[in-house]
Order: structure tokens, then sequence, then C-alpha cells
């Protein structure tokens, strides 16, 4: 996620302006000019490459908003119909499709997954028996947030959906079963493939023909997909410096991913529209007569806060907040007196956001091709206080202050810690430099790495399943650490050797080089045991 340095704003001044009592909640629509405005504002503010922003309400799309390229210099505009990365909005649409396979009879949310799928294992036996298929969607199985996500990030990748699924018996719980919220993804590919095995068909067919057909959203791709036959693709974005730069783009065929029930759909503006218009038709009852394509069982069933989630200042600040929690694939909060339904979505180089606000019918959607946290959160908040609060002049540079002044407290806090002294720039560590160091290492999940001679003289890290998980092993001070050769890996990975006096079979461990990185960069799962020597491919250096 960018962490790029914003301008600082007086936070006295801002909080005076802006925490304040409840206010009355209305359903006024909000000017058209405030939501350009706002749109340009964050586009200008954060130097987005591309965005596609809309609004739905009552029924009908009242604004669209488009800016930027496909791929930054190239041309080619975004517009309504363009391709992004959804990301974890996926979630809702899976939970979706339980739900219609649920009305169906095919299958309930209380079956213990082990009907539908009998070779699942979790870590504890008695959480594989007990564990149901609604416990799949709603993060509370007990294992550390994101834990597993190596096997679906980054893509794309070696692994399977029946790697992931295998790979959660060797994932340890942190808490217990159902005791509180973590965030998962590893657990949605199992829903994916309960989802298969009920509705007799892949994943990917059943999402088309369950969600995608019958609310129109024609545009929208999971599965294996012609990249040309399709075209008007969003690419992501990385941050260098103060400019975004443009990935490679897909290859020609774009495949069929294992994290695709997790976060692998990709959508148009228009698309999602379609999807936000049909939730709040649910809501309205005016969703397709005698035959709606959900039921209003369903429906109450998706957006009930079967896990609590915490309920953070800045929620209870910012949107006078009184509960968290999550539903099947959704966020469910009050915001300003009023319901808000929501997720957003992250995945290499792309960000989104739907916002429902079903007694306002209204919803809101943003999709951005960059690392754009920031300018996400503030824009999504801006346009959903349009809404509640619009007599506060809701604006982007107000959220970017407020995050600004967050961040200068935090810093002011951390003040009477010592810093640590800046370190020396790392040096790549020579073959035969640390015995014992090279050879084959194998993790019961993750799989097989090399850490292993190279011709220039050095070492390399290099994962079998995941290929762009691969750099030099350095070393940094005292300490060793990967450096990816792929830069639009977020963060490098500490390597933590077993000590020279360790037992024999002590595991090789890593950890994410920066802290706050996104936690699907789960290194310090991984525990890999010296399996075997280096291997010499021909032609390959090792």
């Amino acid at each position: 996620m960018s962490r790029g340095k914003k301008p600082v704003l007086c936070a006295a001044v801002i909080t005076a302006a802006f925490f304040f009592a409840p206010v009355a909640v209305h359903a006024a629509e909000p000017a058209s000019a405030e939501i350009t405005a706002a749109v340009d504002d964050a586009v200008a503010r954060y130097r987005l490459p591309g965005i596609a922003v809309g609004i739905v309400q009552g029924g009908e799309v009242r604004q669209i908003e488009v800016r930027g390229e496909l791929a930054a210099g190239s041309g080619e505009p975004v517009d309504a119909g363009t391709l992004f990365k959804i990301a974890s909005n996926t979630k809702a649409m899976t939970g979706a499709l339980l739900a219609r396979l649920v009305d169906q009879g095919r299958l309930q949310w209380k079956d213990p997954v082990v009907r539908h799928l009998p070779a699942f294992r979790m870590h504890d036996d008695w959480v594989t028996r007990e564990i149901q298929v609604r416990d799949l969607l709603i993060h509370n199985s007990g294992l550390g947030a994101g834990a597993g996500d190596l096997m679906l990030w980054p893509e794309p990748n070696h692994f399977t959906r029946a790697d992931v699924i295998h790979g959660l018996r060797h994932l340890r719980p942190i808490a217990s079963f159902r005791s509180e919220y973590a965030y998962d993804n590893t657990l949605y590919i199992v829903a994916g493939e309960v989802a298969a095995a009920a509705g007799g068909a892949p994943y990917d067919a059943l999402l088309r023909r369950e969600v995608f057909a019958p609310l129109g959203m024609a545009r929208c791709q999971i599965g294996e997909w012609q990249r040309d036959a399709v075209g008007n693709i969003a690419r992501p974005h990385y941050r260098r410096g103060d400019a975004f730069v443009a990935a490679d783009a897909d290859p020609a065929v774009i495949a069929d991913m294992p994290m695709a029930a997790a976060g692998g759909v990709r959508c148009s503006l228009d698309d999602m529209l379609r999807w936000a218009a049909a939730w709040l038709a649910l809501e309205r009852g005016d969703a397709g007569g005698a035959s709606p394509w959900l039921s209003d069982t369903q429906r109450d069933a998706a957006w009930t806060p079967h896990t609590l989630m915490p309920l953070s200042r800045r929620m209870r600040q910012w949107d006078n907040s009184h509960y968290s929690g999550y539903g099947y694939g959704w966020r469910l909060t009050d915001v300003d007196g009023t319901r808000k339904v929501s997720h957003t979505g992250t995945l290499s180089g792309m960000y989104s956001s739907l916002t429902l606000l079903p007694d306002l019918d209204a919803g809101i959607v943003v999709l951005i091709n960059a690392d754009a946290d920031e300018a996400r959160t503030v824009l999504t908040q801006t346009l959903v206080k349009q809404f509640t609060a619009s007599q506060l002049r809701p604006a982007v540079a107000m959220y970017a202050g407020l995050l600004a002044a967050e961040r200068a407290d935090a810093s002011a806090g951390q003040g009477a810690v010592a810093a640590r002294p800046p370190q020396p720039e790392p040096v790549a560590v020579p073959a035969g430099e640390l015995p014992g160091l090279d050879g084959r290492w194998r993790d019961p999940w993750f799989g097989d790495v090399d850490i292993c001679p190279q011709p220039d003289g050095g070492l390399r890290f290099a994962s079998h399943k995941s290929p762009r998980l691969a750099g030099a092993v350095m070393r940094s001070d005292d300490r060793l650490l990967v450096r990816w050769d792929d830069r639009g890996i977020e963060t490098d990975a500490w390597l933590l050797p077993p000590a020279p006096d360790a037992a024999r079979g002590a595991p090789l461990r890593m950890a994410k080089l920066d802290p706050e990185a996104d936690f699907s960069y789960d290194f310090e799962d991984l525990a890999f045991i010296r399996s075997g020597d280096c291997r010499v491919d021909r032609g390959s250096g090792h």
C-alpha cells in the first residue's frame, strides 16, 4: 500500500470543524457538481492514472465520472466499460452465489463443509467436523489475518485450488474457532469449491450463470478468458517516487486463478452499478416481481452481522458509528444514523470500493487502477457524506487533512522511542559464506524453495510454486533478507535461518521487512525444513 507523504493540515482546525454531534439523515440528492469536484480533487491530489466513479439512487444511475487512462501514457481513456480488478468485492458475489444455491435447495448455510468436500481438513480435527458453510464467509475460523495468502498472491503462481485447500490443514490457528474476527481469503476458496460441488459446475461457470447473467453484468470476467477478445482493460499501477508506473500488460490468455472466489473478478463501472442497483432493489422490494433474483431471506442473511468486527476510533469520530460486523461478503455498520453496507478491494495495484446506503436507496462505486489506499479512503468518505451529512460540505481535502493529522499524532506518540540507527545498504551474500543455508527447503503448505549459489557468486532464493517470489539473498548489518527481483511486490522479506547451535531440523523462518505491509504477505507463517541439497539443472545455474 502507498504510504507517500501528504500535506499536513492543522489538526486542531480540522478537528474543531469536523467532530460533530450526530446529524439527521436525509435522502436529498447531493449536488452533481460536488461529486464532480470530489473526483477531480482526488485525481489531482493523488495523481491517479485512471478512475471510474458512479452513483446509483432510486433505481437509476445518477452520475458517472471517469478520468485518466487504461495505462499511464497510453492515450487509451478509461470509460464506464473499462474492466478493473475488483479484488475482495468478489467476496459478496461468492456469498450471493451460495445464497442462490441455498434458495434452490442445493445446500444449507449450516451444512458441515465436509458434507460437500469430504477431503477438507483444518488443523484441528474438531474444527474440521464443526465448521459450516456459513463460517467460510465470516472470518471467524481462528486463523490469523491473511493466513495462507502466499498460496494466492502474488499472482500468477502455480498453486491450484486443491493445493490451497490441502494447505489449510497445516495452518495453525492463533485463536479459538468462532471466538474473534480475523480477515481471511483462503476459506473463500473453499467456499467457491463448496458452490461448485453443490451446483454441479465449476465456480466460474456458476458465477456467470447465477450472478452475472441474471443481473446483466455482461462485461464481468471470471475464470479463463481472452484479453484481446474482451478489450478495454485497465492496467495496475505502482508508485515509483512521485509517479505511478503501469505494470506489464496481461497475457493474451488470462488464466483461471486459484484465488478467484476471494478476489478474482474483473468488472466495469457499468457492471458494478448494476450489482449495486440489484441489492438496493431487493431492499425496496422491486427486484423481479414474483421471482426476484434472491429471496428476502437470503438478502437478510447476507446483511446480518454474523461476526463482530472492531469499531475503530476513526469510525466513531468520522461517522458516529455504533457497531461493526461482517455478513456474507459484506462489511456492515452505521454512518450518521443510517445503515452502511460496503466492501473494499485491494489487489496488485488496483483499489475498489462499493458502498450501499440502503435507507437512502443509494450506492457508490469507486474503481482505481493504482496503488491508492488513501485516495480510495478519502474519496469514498467524501461521497458517502454527500448523502449523509452534506451540510458539512465534505471535501477530499478535509479527509486528507484528517489522515495527515492521524499520522502526525502517531509520529508524535512515537517520539519518545529511540529511533533505530540508519541501516547500511544491503550487500549480496557470497555463496558459501553461510554453511547450511544453501539447499532446498520445504514448508508443508507453501512447498519448496531453493536457496542456491548463482554464477555471479551470490545466493538466490526461488520459490517453486510462486515464481514472482525470487530474489537475491542480501545482508543488512547483522540480518539477512531477500530482495525480490519483482519490485511490484510490496515488501522484501527477512530471512531467519536456524541458529548455528540449533537442533537438527530447526526451521528457517521469514518475516516482512516492512511490518506494516499488507497482511497477505504472510511470511511469518512459513517454517521451512531443509530437505536436500541444491540441484544442478543444466543451464539454470543451480
